[in-house]
């Protein structure tokens, strides 16, 4: 047999997982070590962080700056800042990265996906042809090519 170590997991695996008291995004935004919380820019009402627990190369997310569950609890003003981030998330990760295509999306509530269901965010995926293997399927275990500190000072240079 085999092993792959994906060493960089085991803070998910043995952090509790109670969505009602548990939000790794809260503090975040006023970070100073942006390195550390993987905070790739912010904007006044919102930011856009590396995912530690990817599902690709390069899996961002962006949230509002306030912890808030729906789009519908969005101000006007902080609606606008977070489709304009989004934007220019997808903008950064296109020059840096040059994905063929990119998923985005946003899972509302614990039923449709969101694994943080009280505090929203954007997922933005980049997807390259043949990016997909037999490793989700077979190990229930993902591949990914590059370390997160190294994609975040990569990405920064395109901020």
């Amino acid at each position: 047999m085999k092993y792959l170590h994906a060493h960089w997991r085991i803070p998910y695996v043995n952090t509790p997982k109670d969505p009602a008291t548990n939000n790794p995004f809260l503090g975040v935004f006023n970070d100073p070590d942006e390195r550390r919380s993987l905070l790739l820019f912010r904007t006044p009402l919102s930011f856009v962080i590396l995912n530690k627990y990817p599902y690709n190369g390069g899996h961002l997310l962006v949230l509002p700056q306030r912890e808030i569950q729906d789009l519908e609890q969005l101000t006007a003003e902080e609606s606008v800042d977070f489709f304009q981030t989004i934007v220019r998330a997808q903008q950064i990760l296109y020059r840096a990265l040059s994905p063929d295509g990119m998923n985005i999306g946003i899972n509302l509530g614990t039923t449709a996906g969101a694994g943080i269901p009280k505090h929203l965010h954007c997922h933005l995926v980049p997807r390259w042809n043949g990016d997909t293997n037999f490793m989700p399927i077979v190990s229930e275990t993902r591949v990914l090519p590059m370390a997160l500190e190294h994609l975040w000072e990569t990405l920064r240079k395109f901020v």
